[in-house]
């Protein structure tokens, strides 16, 4: 899975990784890994991540077509 969580923060007045978690509730190793690939959110973050942004989910999460 990809995502444009960096792309999206540099978009919103430079948000800081820090910032993203704590308006998500979760810590900022945490935003720094779903950010690099390492680690899949559960859906209810990723929800909130995407509501964060103002955006749908799919276009902060891509899930490459097998």
């Amino acid at each position: 899975m990809t995502n444009t969580i960096r792309a999206l923060r540099f978009a919103h007045d430079e948000m800081t990784q820090a910032d993203l978690a704590e308006r998500v509730g979760v810590t900022r190793q945490t935003i720094i890994a779903i950010e690099q690939g390492r680690y899949s959110p559960s859906l209810e973050t990723a929800f909130l991540i995407a509501r964060v942004f103002g955006t749908r989910l799919d276009d902060v999460f891509h899930y490459p077509e097998t």
